[in-house]
């Protein structure tokens, strides 16, 4: 418990000062608290007396004295408190943002590799569910074993001097109670990391699940897609069933503890009092408070099994944290030209190897064409260029200099990418373009649009340019979305283009405009194009043909077609193809 408060408190050490201010203001409004009981004891410590004594009526000054004071006891307890929370509930939700945004900038320096090893389940729930107990729970946590304990303390010293007795009893209750709480701490740490794979798995089920539902459908196999998830969901309800079976015989020991010590103190005070060690308004003081003193107190249970599951938590976001950036020895450079050098290449998924020996030369400012059967390793030439993942030998160098030595920012900006599988962002179609060249203007954005041939079908929709599209551009075809992330590439004006098969969602009659879009993108740039279609490739200046990993072929189309080979066979077969009638 001590431990996982501490790193709390670490986790949010640049705000250490509002957590300290408010921790002394969170502390006397507990005093506040307990003051409207002080004030009452004494006022009816003062009636009983004059009852006793036959002095008569009681002053209405008391009455007015008394109800004063528990009136500003009031108001300075909602002053206080009130300050405690413009100081501190507001430090988690500060913190959780910028851990997000750190998040998301760790991940975007990882190989993709990384996504690979860590599914996007356990991913989303650290970013989520953990990072949202942390933000929401964690300062609330510290504050109240800080302060339950504290004031505890405070009404302990007090007994001491008054009511010894009274005083060992309450630390008898509390030691038991410490105890139990520590058993329900270890418990809580020994589960948190099981509950927390749990889910993780039942995210990953549940974002599986919703992705293939379409599949699920179309082949009438509901029963079985739900059975993961179903699955996962129970393992989840099991897990948090066996934890409350674990944490509830501690908690209730720890309630009983307290409670009993409760009626120890009322035993106590009774026996000092009817002994004429203790004065009535003494008695009636802690006789009160033995309904209250552990109030503060038994509320840490609660604090205890969440700092169980903060401590977990923390523990996932420090192992997401402190990923190894794939551009961590990199530097901000900028190439002397945009040729491209594989030189003895080999790369490898897990412990497959996918590349083999690859090396070539991709000229500056010429058509490069990468051309194989599926398969064969030619988006993975793509993605090593880009340098999402790190070759496993050989060296990739750009303008002269090993694509390692450039961080992933100054490397990407001298590229632009058109990918087969296009995805778009939840928003609007204008900033999905102007993800390439964010401080582009308003013309220049137009100007890409009509380049890719997309303006005419943007304007058409309800609401233009700012029309939102769903996630993944779901509510557009794939032609269309194709076009767009043509207009992104377009209006970014990168020196390198890597068109990875840009117009196999293209419908016929629009091709022919793509292309021209694809001719006004390339001009004068180095290329690099994975691609099928003959009218993409016969023009490159540069044909590489890849088979198994391996560089098999390379030439213009002319020299190619002229020898044997896969190349020419790869023609013969498309030239059938797209002359077959009906």
């Amino acid at each position: 418990m001590i431990k996982s408060m501490r790193r709390i408190l670490a986790w949010a050490s640049a705000y250490k000062g509002r957590l300290y201010v408010g921790a002394v203001l969170s502390f006397f409004s507990s005093l506040t608290t307990a003051a409207p009981i002080m004030v009452a004891a004494f006022a009816l410590d003062e009636v009983i007396r004059r009852a006793w004594s036959g002095a008569g009526a009681i002053p209405t000054s008391l009455i007015w004295q008394s109800l004063g004071l528990i009136a500003l006891s009031i108001l300075g307890n909602f002053l206080l408190l009130y300050g405690r929370a413009v100081l501190q509930e507001s430090v988690g939700h500060e913190i959780a943002a910028q851990e997000r945004i750190d998040l998301g900038e760790v991940l975007a320096r990882v190989p993709l590799g990384y996504f690979a090893e860590n599914s996007v389940g356990d991913i989303l729930t650290a970013a989520t569910n953990e990072l949202s107990v942390l933000e929401l729970q964690g300062m609330k946590m510290v504050d109240a074993v800080f302060n339950g304990y504290a004031k505890l303390l405070a009404i302990v010293l007090c007994l001491a001097f008054i009511c010894p007795s009274g005083a060992l009893v309450a630390v008898a209750g509390a030691l038991v109670s410490g105890w139990a709480l520590g058993r329900c701490s270890r418990h809580s740490a020994q589960t948190a990391t099981i509950a927390h794979s749990a889910t993780e798995k039942m995210a990953g089920a549940a974002i599986e699940y919703i992705r293939g539902l379409a599949l699920v459908k179309s082949f009438g196999q509901e029963g079985a897609a739900v059975a993961n998830f179903a699955s996962a969901n129970s393992a989840l309800k099991d897990i948090h069933i066996r934890i409350e079976k674990g944490f509830t015989p501690f908690n209730c020991l720890h309630l009983f503890a307290l409670k009993a010590a409760g009626m120890g103190l009322v035993a106590a005070c009774s026996w000092q009092f009817f002994a004429g060690d203790l004065s009535l308004m003494y008695y009636l003081t802690f006789v009160l408070f033995s309904f209250t003193i552990f109030g503060s107190v038994e509320v840490v249970n609660e604090a205890v099994h969440t700092l169980g599951v903060i401590d977990a938590a923390m523990d996932k976001l420090d192992h997401l944290m402190q990923a190894e950036y794939i551009d961590a020895d990199g530097r901000d450079l900028t190439p002397e030209n945009t040729a491209i050098v594989f030189d003895h290449v080999d790369f490898g998924y897990d412990n497959r190897t996918v590349l083999h020996d690859l090396s070539f030369t991709i000229p500056a400012n010429r058509t490069t064409a990468i051309v194989g059967p599926s398969g064969s390793g030619k988006s993975t030439i793509c993605n090593l260029i880009a340098r999402f993942y790190d070759v496993s030998a050989g060296a990739i160098t750009l303008g002269g200099r090993d694509v390692r030595d450039y961080t992933c920012d100054s490397l990407l900006k001298n590229m632009s990418m058109v990918f087969q599988n296009v995805y778009l962002f939840r928003d609007t179609i204008r900033n999905n373009i102007l993800f390439g060249r964010p401080d582009a203007s308003e013309d220049e954005l137009v100007a890409a649009a009509k380049k890719a041939r997309c303006h005419d079908f943007i304007m058409a929709l309800p609401d233009g340019y700012d029309t939102i599209v769903g996630e993944g551009g779901s509510s557009l075809s794939g032609g269309e979305k194709q076009r767009i992330s043509i207009a992104r590439a377009i209006l970014k004006d990168a020196p390198i283009v890597i068109l990875d098969e840009a117009t196999a969602s293209i419908d016929p009659e629009n091709e022919h405009l793509i292309q021209e879009a694809i001719s006004a993108l390339t001009h004068g740039k180095t290329i690099i194009t994975i691609a099928h279609r003959l009218a993409t490739i016969e023009n490159a200046d540069q044909i590489l043909v890849i088979a198994d990993g391996r560089l098999v072929q390379r030439g213009n189309h002319a020299a190619l077609v002229a020898q044997p080979g896969i190349y020419r066979d790869f023609i013969e077969i498309r030239e059938q193809a797209e002359g077959w009638r009906m």
